[in-house]
């Protein structure tokens, strides 16, 4: 197939989904023509580098300025600034490029979009060209995200943006519905939030669910032997609202009651670009802010145990797959395994609250075997169930379903 894969910002082993997606279908033999944008010079070399997984990679500027003039021209209308965040009309006029040669329509089996930051590239295609089927991939129902944080965030600025966005995001969700050929999200509880958005709840929706994997070659155990004693990672996109709750959880309700029993345990939170509140946890003697680092490996290879104490999220959490590829024991709470198929108390450890979570990390620092144990069995479970390449393939399955079908409706 010739896919014209269209994401608003440089695939990367930080943005893993597109990265992964884009290298595994084209090993399997598609041709992926990407389209993107950077903001800085790091993301543009980081495109160039890129191209090397696809056959093509056209990357534009998105200024930080345009970015919020977009969202300063979008207050005073109804849709979400996310929906034009992103917005870069030479994207835009270089993706019609492609799909016309004057006239004519070049040939693309499948135009894929993702995010909901990058929703309106698939609209405008979608009004210009209605021969093209399209895939949007939202990844996660960012209404259903926002709801959670317009609650439960720690951050004061969070929530006030959050809720201010909320409603227009869920009446904005709720009606691209109807615009694609069909809508990718990685669990059964975003494809729900997105149900429940609709005002036709009885009828069937073109929403399929392909999860997120874990690059089980980069993402590998290390030795036993090298594990520090008592040391715990915390690790994720730390400028991430959600992900500054979850640290902020962990400091302040969680690490109290651990050290209560055990002084020396040690915390390392591990992320890009982490805002004073965090960078303020490090002056802790126990505790180390990273910020961001060139390979987050060795940290969760190093790691007596990786905790994920979220209170508020989407979709199915990369860091909980990364702790589990490197066989690290991982604690989570019952919405960081929500998505997942994996077992508790066998693949992972489930924690419902900061008492359980502290009994938790002390219980399995005392216990050498089950530690070991628990890490082997989440390795063997993201290797089962979270495999790129097996997910590229759910992917190519539901490009053909749509292809299919999108000709039907034409010949109709």
């Amino acid at each position: 197939m010739k896919i014209l894969y269209v994401v608003p910002y440089v695939p990367s082993l930080v943005r893993v989904r597109p990265y992964n997606l884009i290298r595994s279908l084209q090993l399997r033999g598609h041709q992926v023509t990407v389209m993107t944008l950077w903001s800085n010079p790091h993301e543009r070399a980081q495109a160039d580098l890129f191209a090397q997984y696809c056959h093509e990679v056209q990357a534009e500027n998105l200024p930080i300025w345009r970015s919020a003039w977009n969202c300063l021209l979008e207050l005073p209308g109804s849709r979400p600034l996310q929906a034009v965040y992103s917005w870069q009309p030479d994207l835009s006029v270089a993706i019609e490029s492609r799909l016309l040669n004057g006239k004519e329509l070049q040939h693309y089996d499948i135009l894929h979009v993702e995010h909901l930051r990058g929703v309106r590239y698939g609209l405008t295609a979608r009004s210009l060209h209605t021969r093209i089927p399209v895939v949007w991939d939202s990844v996660d129902s960012i209404s259903h995200l926002f709801r959670q944080a317009a609650q439960r965030s720690k951050k004061r600025i969070s929530r006030w943006i959050t809720q201010f966005e909320l409603n227009r995001t869920e009446r904005y969700e709720g009606w691209l519905l109807g615009q694609f050929d069909r809508i990718l999200v990685t669990s059964p509880i975003d494809k729900q939030a997105f149900i429940e958005l609709s005002s036709s709840k009885g009828e069937d929706h073109p929403i399929s669910i392909l999860p997120n994997g874990v690059d089980l070659e980069y993402f590998v155990p290390g030795q036993m032997s090298l594990r520090e004693p008592a040391s715990l990672v915390l690790s994720g996109k730390m400028s991430y609202h959600a992900n500054v709750s979850m640290a902020l959880e962990m400091v302040e309700k969680i690490m109290p009651l651990v050290w209560g029993k055990n002084p020396a345990v040690k915390l390392l939170i591990v992320g890009k670009d982490p805002p004073g509140e965090i960078q303020a946890l490090g002056e802790h003697p126990n505790i180390e802010v990273t910020g961001t680092v060139e390979d987050l490996r060795p940290y969760l290879q190093r790691a007596s145990i990786a905790v994920a104490p979220l209170s508020y999220g989407a979709g199915i959490q990369n860091k909980i797959l990364e702790g589990m590829a490197c066989s690290t024991p991982v604690i989570t709470s019952p919405l960081g395994a929500s998505a997942l198929q994996a077992r508790p108390g066998e693949e992972l450890i489930v924690a419902e609250d900061a008492i359980a979570f502290a009994d938790r990390i002390l219980e399995l620092l005392k216990d050498r075997d089950r530690r070991v144990g628990i890490g082997e069995a989440g390795r063997r479970y993201v290797e089962k169930h979270h495999q790129w390449g097996e997910v590229a393939r759910q992917l190519e399955g539901i490009y053909h379903e749509v292809i299919f079908t999108r000709r039907g409706v034409l010949s109709e």
